[in-house]
């Protein structure tokens, strides 16, 4: 993961702002499974080539991960990709 994104991600979970957007689910999946954001982004890293739905689906039904956080994870992952 490029440095820029964890500043981003550190920042986002860290931040007293109100976050927006997929980042504003990112306390509360670190708090429900126990792992980091960029531990999530990571494992993505072996999805590529999937697409939005198939990856959320995958951290559903791998990683018992709930829709709404698989699928803010997803979407944070792939709007960094594009940047």
């Amino acid at each position: 993961m490029k440095s820029e994104s964890k500043k981003r991600i550190i920042h986002a979970v860290t931040t007293s702002e109100k976050t927006k957007g997929p980042a504003s689910y990112f306390p509360s999946i670190e708090k429900k499974y126990g792992q980091p954001i960029a531990h999530w982004l990571d494992l993505l890293k072996s999805c590529d080539g999937m697409k939005h739905m198939e990856m959320v689906a995958w951290l559903k039904s791998e990683h018992a991960m709930g829709h709404g956080h698989a699928n803010a994870i997803v979407a944070y992952w792939m709007a960094s990709k594009t940047q």
